[in-house]
């Protein structure tokens, strides 16, 4: 056997599970997703509209290329969301019920940080972001994550109030320190 031909095979135990039920077929989520841009285009071609999309004395208006490349944009949505309709078949799963669960570890504690970070700011969330993944996720030691969480925030709270001086959310914590 070539030296070339050699594979290595590494084995995820956290992998989520061959025969995980669906949770949205691949179809539903291409509608999904058209149907939003589709949304999206008809807010920006009324927008523009309002602004106005005639040819002036001037030259164009300043709506007139925006709103004719939403009205491109939500044909081609509709087009997709036609096809998919009348297309057999779903497509496959989308995502399974594993994987969603696993989106769902990493997507809750992050938007929970972004909420945090109005009320206690950024580096105290980004202490409890650190940490909290570091020993839910990671399964890692709670010392370790206390310290590497706590060594980030102080070098990150360092170098942006300290040496740049950037305007960053902040919280009681820093008020208290006086910053």
């Amino acid at each position: 056997m070539a030296k070339s031909d050699i594979e290595i095979v590494v084995e995820d135990p956290t992998a989520p599970a061959e025969d995980s039920p669906a949770v949205a077929s691949l179809r539903s989520a291409d509608i999904a997703t058209m149907l939003v841009l589709m949304g999206f285009a008809a807010l920006m071609a009324y927008d523009n509209w309002h602004t106005g999309i005639a040819w002036a004395s001037d030259g164009p208006e300043p709506g007139y290329f925006p709103f004719y490349l939403s009205v491109i944009l939500f044909l081609a949505a509709a087009f997709g969301v036609v096809e998919k309709l009348v297309a057999r078949g779903n497509g496959g799963a989308f995502v399974t019920r594993d994987q969603l669960r696993r989106v769902l570890m990493v997507f809750l504690p992050t938007l929970a940080f972004c909420i945090a970070t109005q009320w206690l700011g950024l580096y105290v969330a980004s202490f409890l972001l650190i940490s909290g993944f570091m020993v839910f996720i990671g399964k890692l030691s709670v010392w370790k994550s206390l310290l590497t969480a706590f060594i980030f925030s102080a070098a990150a709270f360092w170098l942006f109030e300290i040496k740049f001086d950037v305007i960053m959310p902040k919280g009681p914590l820093e008020a208290l320190l006086g910053y």
